[in-house]
Order: structure tokens, then C-alpha cells, then sequence
């Protein structure tokens, strides 16, 4: 393999890298977005966000097909002690 391929295979995972970073930040808007309509529905109840969350990650999942990459994104924010800021300011209400 010489100097130019690895730059194209590099060039190509940095750019399938962003890619899906840009497409996590999409589901992630959404989840958020119809979190937000839940609790707007409840009538801005406070207590509930962790649920919130919960339930709108699993009403957006099923419909996308971006969800094993999201799971395993989140897998891995876990692993490394990282929420998204409103799950993790959900968490904190919460308790």
C-alpha cells in the first residue's frame, strides 16, 4: 500500500466519521424535539424527563433506520460515562 491510498482510505473514513456524527445529531434533534412535545402534552409537568426521553427514543427508533447506529453510539457514550445534555439534565431532575 503506498503513501497516496492510505491518504484516500483515510480521507474516506474521516469522512464516513462525520457522516454519521452528523446523522446521530439528527436522530438526537429528534428524540429531543418529540421529548419536548411530550412534555409539552402533559402540560410542562415537571418530573418526568428521564420517561420523556425514554419514550421518545423508542417512538423515533422504531421508525429509523439509523437506530443500530445510534444504540451503538450510545453503547459507547455509556461506556465512557457521556449523555446527551438533555438526558443527562433529565437524569439529574429526576433524582
Amino acid at each position: 500500500m503506498d503513501i497516496h491510498s492510505l491518504g484516500v482510505e483515510l480521507d474516506i473514513e474521516t469522512r464516513r466519521q462525520k457522516q454519521q456524527a452528523l446523522m446521530l445529531k439528527l436522530v438526537e434533534r429528534k428524540v429531543r424535539s418529540r421529548a419536548k412535545q411530550l412534555y409539552e402534552t402533559r402540560g410542562e409537568v415537571d418530573g418526568h424527563a428521564l420517561q420523556d426521553w425514554v419514550q421518545a427514543e423508542s417512538e423515533v427508533l422504531g421508525k429509523s433506520i439509523l437506530a443500530p447506529l445510534y444504540r451503538r453510539s450510545r453503547t459507547e457514550n455509556q461506556e465512557s460515562g457521556q449523555l446527551p445534555d438533555r438526558e443527562a439534565s433529565a437524569c439529574e431532575t429526576s433524582a
